[in-house]
């Protein structure tokens, strides 16, 4: 059976099923999870759906973009979104935009859906990469491109959260802080959870034996990060590093609400850049990200492949701009010895 020439009979009758059972599972519908193994087999078998996908591919039929995304509650994804769209819709591409909620398992199965709906390429800002996003970014018959996340045998594009990180904990050193707690999320999150906390600890801990850092978890959301403000205040560290604004915004709200003055009694910290932590008060410092450049990077890489150029990471780059604020107390000043000499003379 000549590849070209497969159709949707030619996989109906290998797996034993009706015509219209295949396209149901070809645009998402519903078919029992056995006839579902039937048919994912057959296309396997028949080549039919790499085939299917690669025509619509070279011919741009579809126009359509995949964009799998975490969750919409979100700054950083907003502005990612926003980047996309300003490159895709000029070029007359639309967007089909699926949510995992903050899941693998959804994530991947979003994919699936997405590359069953023929789009021309897909987008995931990831929550983590396993081996079988990687399977499918290498034998699947379209363009994918996961942000967020990193992996050499996959085409990516994120910030560098190490050295994010690094920035924070080396400014914080040179403040005088030596005891810090980072609110962090889970490492299952291999870049917020692992990368920008290592990074921290590094620049935080660099040259000095007497400095510590704790760890507290806490998930995303401004709510979550509230909610563990007292366990983190219990730890009586000088500063607390939220692993995003969104984090450091919870715990700023409950410091403000039970009378603990920052910076005066304790620092806050963190990393994204969003607006809002320029309004609060104090202002919060922060290593800034521009993630509406990220997804026009991101959209334009995409916008190459489709128009036959070569699929190389260059010029992806993303720059990092620490932002001074309120919320940092320099601890330095209250070391410093009085020399008396300096002192003015008594009348």
């Amino acid at each position: 059976m000549e590849q070209q020439k497969v159709t949707i009979k030619d996989v109906a009758d290998l797996a034993g099923v009706s015509k219209s059972t295949v396209s149901r599972y070809l645009n998402n519908g519903y078919i029992s999870a056995e006839k579902q193994a039937k048919v994912r087999k057959a296309i396997e078998q028949t080549g039919f759906q790499s085939n299917f996908f690669a025509k619509r591919l070279k011919t741009r039929e579809s126009k359509l973009i995949g964009i799998v995304l975490p969750r919409m509650d979100s700054v950083t994804v907003g502005k990612l979104l926003s980047g996309i769209t300003r490159v895709l819709e000029p070029e007359g591409y639309q967007s089909i935009l699926l949510v995992s909620q903050l899941s693998s398992k959804k994530e991947l199965e979003s994919m699936q859906k997405l590359q069953q709906q023929g789009v021309d390429a897909i987008l995931v800002d990831s929550v983590g990469l396993t081996a079988e996003h990687v399977r499918r970014a290498q034998e699947w018959g379209l363009p994918i491109l996961y942000t967020g996340q990193k992996n050499a045998a996959v085409h990516c594009l994120k910030i560098d959260d190490a050295a994010a990180g690094h920035r924070m904990g080396a400014y914080l050193r040179q403040m005088g802080h030596k005891h810090a707690v980072f609110a962090g999320v889970t490492e299952s999150d291999e870049a917020v959870g692992i990368e920008r906390k290592e990074g921290f600890i590094a620049g935080f801990c660099e040259g000095r034996t007497d400095a510590k850092v704790d760890f507290v978890e806490t998930g995303f959301d401004f709510l979550s990060a509230y909610n563990q403000a007292a366990e983190i205040h219990k730890l009586g560290s000088t500063v607390v590093v939220g692993a995003t604004d969104n984090i450091s915004l919870g715990i700023l709200r409950y410091f403000h609400e039970r009378g603990v003055r920052v910076p005066e009694d304790i620092s806050v910290v963190g990393f994204g850049g969003y607006d809002v932590g320029a309004v609060v008060y104090p202002a919060l410092t922060t290593v800034a990200f521009d993630y509406e450049l990220m997804g026009m990077k991101a959209a334009s890489y995409l916008l190459n492949i489709l128009r036959g150029g070569e699929a190389e990471m260059t010029n992806l780059d993303m720059p990092l701009l620490f932002v001074e604020r309120e919320s940092v107390q320099n601890l330095m000043k209250k070391t410093l010895p009085i020399n008396s000499t300096s002192l003015p003379a008594m009348m």
